[in-house]
């Protein structure tokens, strides 16, 4: 057979060109698949972090629905504005209502970019709402969000608070982060507390305060891609600092006080998939410092005759024994120690995991008699519990059990011991 020369040429010439477009459609699906990919683990990252995405809004999942002893049911809604939105101004906000308080309680904020390359924010905001009495907040966890939060099931000490703010957000590099914030609070304790200082006497007061913040991860990996620098591989141990004072006459300001917080957490992973978690946590309040801006201990457990009327849900990082308002003290400190072994094979979907825990708190209370209409212990012997967590049996539940023991160790056995679920979900 003889085939022209000219035939062989455009034949190979089309066969050339329908393999670069079927070149061009696999890389064009490729990259579509790897835009999807990418699109797909940002929304279940900003999910991870509490917000619902949309266009120029993220929805904050924080405040849907709560429950606490002091308000009953808390619902509402809040968010903040997106990058699509700008990236050079944000504004954020929520509104809540308590069912048995019957109060709104709300927050209005926003905040402007001033270097990009370091991702310096200057903020605004106003808030009127409540918090939780002897809760030190890092002011750098901004974004800690658990979809359940137990501990708040059973709070009852709760102090009124009308604050503002403005504060500057700072990356000195992204492992090492700051913050400087300076704010003015009106507080009023929804409970019968009295503060006495030179034999006046406080229910109501103002405080006038500054806070200087560091949060040091120096074993973070992270990649740089189009001028975006973002976070590949978590490293340990991990470093918060933050400093408080409070200034005296300084807008209203009645008292003098200063507080130093310091927490590491450190985590030592094996190769046979199980880990250890340890956290050291720290705090030391000096001067006139009132009750709602003490330390307790992170207790979970509410006083009721027997263990199944006790019967909740257990914290990440709380004392699973330790009665709510039990404890308070100006100088503390907590060791917790938590043993992740491999999870159980059993099925596909079926992984439970053991998990061993021991917790440790030592603390002290100076002029305590300052404190007036409220009783509580101080941590100056040292409280121990051990126990012992099996997660996710059902649905991310599982069950856990503590027991108290050493020098706060109670009269009756059973009212050493803490049983509970646990929760634990990974989006």
């Amino acid at each position: 057979m003889h085939i022209k020369l000219s035939h062989i040429f455009k034949i190979s010439l089309l066969a050339i060109l329908f393999n670069t477009n079927l070149s061009l459609a696999q890389q064009k699906d490729s990259t579509s698949v790897e835009k999807d990919s990418i699109r797909k683990a940002n929304f279940l990252n900003r999910l991870g972090n509490g917000f619902f995405p949309t266009k120029f809004l993220d929805i904050d999942l924080r405040y849907l629905v709560k429950f606490n002893q002091y308000e009953g049911f808390r619902t509402g809604l809040g968010g903040q504005t997106s990058e699509d939105f700008s990236n050079k101004y944000r504004l954020n906000g929520y509104v809540v209502y308590g069912f048995v308080d019957k109060q709104i309680k709300y927050s209005l904020g926003g905040g402007f970019r001033v270097a990009p390359k370091t991702n310096t924010w200057i903020n605004l905001s106003y808030t009127d709402d409540l918090q939780e009495t002897g809760s030190t907040q890092f002011i750098l966890d901004k974004r800690f969000f658990q979809l359940f939060e137990p501990r708040l099931l059973n709070i009852d000490l709760f102090h009124k608070h009308i604050t503002t703010k403005v504060s500057v957000e700072h990356e000195i590099t992204p492992k090492l982060l700051t913050e400087v914030q300076l704010a003015t609070s009106n507080i009023n304790p929804t409970y019968g507390y009295n503060f006495i200082v030179n034999n006046k006497n406080y229910h109501a007061f103002e405080v006038s305060t500054s806070k200087i913040a560091l949060q040091y991860n120096p074993f973070d990996v992270y990649k740089t891609t189009e001028d975006k620098t973002t976070l590949e591989k978590e490293g340990f141990p991990r470093f918060t600092f933050q400093y408080t004072k409070s200034y005296k006459s300084v807008l209203g300001s009645n008292f003098n006080f200063s507080k130093v917080d310091f927490r590491t957490i450190h985590k030592v992973t094996y190769k046979n998939n199980s880990h250890t978690l340890l956290t050291l946590t720290g705090g030391i309040a000096e001067g006139e410092t009132p009750l709602t801006h003490l330390y307790h201990a992170y207790p979970n457990n509410i006083r009721k005759e027997t263990i199944m009327q006790r019967f909740s849900v257990a914290g990440l990082n709380s004392f699973e024994t330790m009665y709510f308002n039990e404890f308070f003290s100006d100088k503390f400190s907590t060791f917790i120690v938590k043993h992740y072994f491999k999870p159980f094979n059993i099925s596909q979907r079926f992984k439970p995991q053991l998990v061993l825990t021991s917790r440790y708190a030592v603390g002290n209370m100076r002029n305590k008699s300052r404190h007036q209409n409220i009783t509580f212990n101080t941590l100056n012997h040292g409280y121990t519990e051990s126990g012992f967590e099996i997660n996710k049996l059902l649905f991310g539940f599982g069950l856990s059990a503590t027991y108290r023991y050493g020098a706060y160790h109670l009269p009756k056995v059973e009212d050493n011991v803490a049983l509970k679920f646990t929760f634990n979900i990974t989006l």
